[in-house]
């Protein structure tokens, strides 16, 4: 299997070696990973100037190479400019829960996006900000669950969040968004974002926010095309 990684923590994060070190035991691995921290970038890419593209080599012997620029750019890079084919995309370990609404913002699931609208299988993986210790105890298991469901097979990305503790695994929905920020206004004239947790310990396992939050491995299948299809529907009923 070849098997693109990459993140948006940067390639110097801990979480991405933990999935380095993990995928090699599956097949060929290639990295291509942000220089610098990402998160928060969500699909973003570059298209006003030259960025850098360096060969490196931090997890011993494997291809790698530091990209500053996005985690969607990582993934144009290694697929539209250096034309190579993978067979599967991993994004992650991303350090924090991508959940609910707030995968949109998300860089570890912006280069899936990239990498399913290339047509390459993408998966999303993120762990509590504590400790990648469950997440790393659980790849296999979470990956041995997907193949033998063969969820692949029809989704494009499955976003997967795996809590600090607890090793249930649950296929569910995106949920309300749990985090918003307030903004402090300085007196230099900036602007600093103040990060504040919605949750409040709703615990409907339907949804991958309530799941996760109380101590589920959640997997959650998402796809590039954000039409609204009933809406469509309806609009396509009223012909007044």
């Amino acid at each position: 299997m070849r098997i693109l990684i990459v993140n948006d923590d940067g390639i110097d994060a801990d979480g991405i070696k933990h999935l380095v070190n993990w995928a090699r035991t599956k097949g060929k691995v290639s990295v291509f990973a942000p220089k610098f921290q990402q998160s928060g970038k969500s699909h973003s890419i570059e298209i006003h100037g030259a960025f850098e593209m360096k060969k490196v080599d931090p997890f011993g012997g494997i291809e790698a190479y530091s990209v500053d620029s996005t985690p969607a750019d990582c993934v144009r890079v290694a697929m539209l400019g250096m034309k190579k084919q993978f067979d599967l995309v991993l994004s992650g370990i991303n350090c924090g829960h991508n959940l609910g609404e707030d995968t949109h913002y998300s860089g570890t699931v912006g280069a899936c996006l990239e990498a399913a609208k290339a047509g390459t299988r993408a998966i999303a993986i993120s762990a509590d900000y504590r400790s990648f210790d469950n997440a790393v105890k659980n790849l296999d298991r979470i990956f041995d669950e997907i193949q033998r469901r063969k969820m692949l097979d029809v989704a494009q990305i499955l976003n997967v969040n795996i809590p600090l503790d607890g090793d249930e695994i649950l296929i569910t929905r995106l949920g309300e968004a749990i985090y918003s920020d307030d903004f402090e206004f300085l007196p230099d004239g900036t602007i600093k974002p103040k990060l504040i947790c919605l949750y409040n310990g709703r615990t409907n396992l339907e949804f991958d926010t309530d799941a996760t939050m109380t101590g589920h491995i959640t997997i959650t299948p998402i796809r590039v095309d954000t039409t609204d299809f009933s809406a469509r529907d309806a609009i396509l009923k009223n012909k007044c």
